[in-house]
């Protein structure tokens, strides 16, 4: 487990053995936990683990993300929310009427 790991709540992985995930191999699954369930540090952690552009390549390519983290993340780095895949996937995706 690498020193990033160390310092995120383990709750996150719940479903995954941590000892396991690899910093650079499970950078989306880390990515997407962090940015949906973690803290402001947690995000800065992750910020200057990565980079910029790999969390946004990787941010942009979900296929969900909830509506208040995806505002979230199209505010922090300034991004239009039509340019991530969940948007526009949710967009697609027709409404069961009455």
């Amino acid at each position: 487990m690498g020193p990033l790991l160390q310092q995120l709540n383990p709750t996150y992985f719940w479903d995954v053995d941590k000892a396991t995930l690899d910093e650079q191999r499970s950078k989306r699954l880390i990515i997407e936990r962090v940015f949906s369930l973690g803290s402001l540090h947690e995000i800065k952690l992750i910020n200057d683990f990565y980079g910029r552009k790999t969390i946004v390549t990787v941010l942009k390519t979900l296929a969900y993300l909830d509506p208040k983290t995806l505002n979230f993340i199209s505010v922090i780095y300034g991004i239009p929310k039509s340019r991530f895949k969940c948007y526009k996937r949710r967009q697609s995706t027709p409404e069961f009427w009455d």
